[in-house]
């Protein structure tokens, strides 16, 4: 499995533009998922065509929750690939994409790729399936890592979390976690860093986080 951070705060390719909001691609057994689309479309097709990621071989776009910098992108990217289907949290926003497939319930997108569905009627995740449990990806974790680790560990046990972690600072949660790569809103960046060395792997536009 193959996660390429497009969008995000900071840049860890020089050449890539930082901007407040997440995105990432999502590389898993055939299929191609594009998770959030950042705040700037611009900038989101920007940082794509500067890795070289063409639009129109993502198969899926899921959008986390309907806060600006994580759908403010879709509409420039539908104009580059309008095949994609779109899913959706359905939290009663309506103006996200008019297209778009809302879902509520936990569900299987792709081979090995699940939704945790709609957590405190804000936000969903993705799970990838990886040796012997999965991986958390995370837009905001705005219903909080302790409920959305709870919706996960119905799917497996949680390997690795990547993205936005918000103002969590239950950090015993996150000790049994091997990979942690936390991005855009999270709070405790030094923190966590101090705490998981190991553990921890910096993020930012243009990092490539490869699990098997």
């Amino acid at each position: 499995m193959e996660i390429i951070i497009i969008y995000d705060n900071t840049a860890y390719e020089p050449s890539l533009t930082p901007a407040w909001g997440f995105s990432c691609l999502i590389r898993h057994a055939g299929a191609t998922l594009l998770f959030d689309t950042g705040a700037n479309g611009e900038i989101l097709l920007s940082n794509m065509q500067k890795i070289d990621i063409d639009p129109e071989s993502v198969d899926t776009v899921v959008l986390s929750h309907p806060h600006f910098d994580h759908v403010g992108g879709l509409e420039n990217f539908l104009a580059f690939n309008s095949r994609a289907k779109v899913y959706l949290p359905d939290t009663g926003a309506t103006d996200m994409y008019s297209r778009g497939i809302p879902l509520s319930a936990p569900q299987k997108l792709a081979p090995g790729i699940y939704t945790t569905g709609v957590l405190s009627s804000i936000e969903q995740s993705l799970l990838v399936e990886i040796s012997n449990g999965v991986a958390l990806i995370s837009g905001c974790a705005h219903p909080g890592l302790k409920h959305i680790l709870q919706a996960a560990s119905k799917f497996g046990k949680v390997k690795a979390i990547i993205g936005g972690l918000h103002d969590f600072k239950d950090f015993s949660l996150l000790k049994d976690i091997e990979m942690i790569c936390p991005t855009h809103c999270t709070f405790y960046l030094s923190r966590l860093q101090e705490m998981f060395p190991e553990q921890y792997i910096q993020g930012g536009a243009g990092r490539r986080i490869y699990l098997e």
